[in-house]
């Protein structure tokens, strides 16, 4: 596969981008650091109240990007093989195999954390490994393939908490904002009354195709990063596991989760190589949720996104970058 120029992929980045805002209002910036998470083949999972445009930004995203894409809505009944598939019986006298939703490009998870924590573990193989085991048979799923999760807050009635190997496994958790301007209300309902009904995703058109994602997201491998900002993202993660206040800090996996969105913002902005503000711009989104703080601050309130900020602020950005 060849990879395309930095260039290239900056046009076609602003063009995703441009077409789901022109559906969503306000949040550029999540819409890239989404659009980054799709490009470094990660999982998103996006924690707000009901009604703040999360299903929405997803169906749109996965309509832009020429991609095959599926909805599960989790509720407490539902069941591991209601996602990933089963066997059943044929009247012609055998067994098959029914594949599960999870067998898409984008899956739209939606309010995740309304159902069990058996049911959520479902799909630990397939975000880890990209593949599902039913009845003892693996299968492989078709690239690409990430999972564009939303749940509501924890402590809001009929939740169940996601357990921290499944939140690890997530590149980014992002909110959109509890509170918009009344510039983007207004504008939300100047553009209700324009579409003349409540989901406007019908319309949406792909931006690219599958093929041409697939080497948006080969050329964000192909990103050059200096060796002083691989010792910039170790020193990060290392001092949100030595803070005072923490229990367990971030995994070698959030390590992982910065080289690879710092690459993919890179390239959606245009350029060849990684600078610090590419790690910077993602560090509490891609580490705060695999922090588990110690009981006394857990229970005082303290936000992890906290540490995280104060562990960038400590750590010196490198000044040499960019290739020679």
């Amino acid at each position: 596969m060849v990879c395309m120029k930095p260039e290239d992929a900056k046009k076609l980045c602003d063009k995703i981008i441009g077409t789901v805002a022109g559906v969503l209002v306000g949040g550029e910036l999540v819409l890239r650091k989404t659009l980054c998470a799709a490009l470094a083949n990660g999982h998103v999972l996006f924690e707000d109240y009901p009604g703040l445009g999360k299903t929405l930004l997803v169906k749109v995203f996965g309509k832009v990007t020429g991609c095959d894409w599926g909805r599960i809505q989790f509720t407490p009944d539902l069941m591991p093989s209601d996602i990933v598939g089963t066997r059943v019986w044929r009247p012609g006298g055998s067994f098959v195999v029914e594949k599960g939703p999870v067998f898409t490009n984008v899956m739209l998870a939606d309010e995740i954390n309304r159902a069990t924590p058996k049911t959520q573990s479902a799909l630990l193989e397939a975000m880890e490994e990209k593949q599902v085991t039913i009845e003892g048979t693996t299968y492989r799923l078709n690239p690409p393939f990430f999972v564009m999760a939303t749940q509501n807050p924890i402590e809001m009635e009929g939740t169940y908490p996601l357990p921290e190997a499944q939140l690890d496994r997530f590149l980014l958790k992002l909110s959109m904002g509890y509170v918009p301007t009344v510039e983007d209300e207004c504008e939300i309902l100047r553009r209700r009354i324009a579409w003349k009904r409540d989901d406007p995703t019908d319309d949406v058109k792909s931006m690219v195709s599958k093929e041409t994602f697939l080497k948006l997201q080969a050329a964000a491998e192909e990103i050059y990063v200096h060796k002083n900002i691989l010792t910039y993202i170790s020193e990060i993660v290392r001092a949100t596991r030595e803070h005072p206040k923490v229990r367990v800090g971030s995994s070698p996996r959030g390590g992982l989760a910065l080289l690879k969105l710092s690459k993919a913002m890179a390239l959606a902005l245009g350029r060849d190589f990684v600078t610090p503000d590419d790690v910077k711009v993602f560090a509490k989104d891609a580490l705060a949720h695999r922090i588990i703080l110690d009981v006394e601050q857990a229970l005082e309130g303290l936000d992890p996104a906290e540490i995280v900020d104060e562990v960038v602020r400590g750590v010196k950005a490198p000044k040499q970058f960019a290739p020679r």
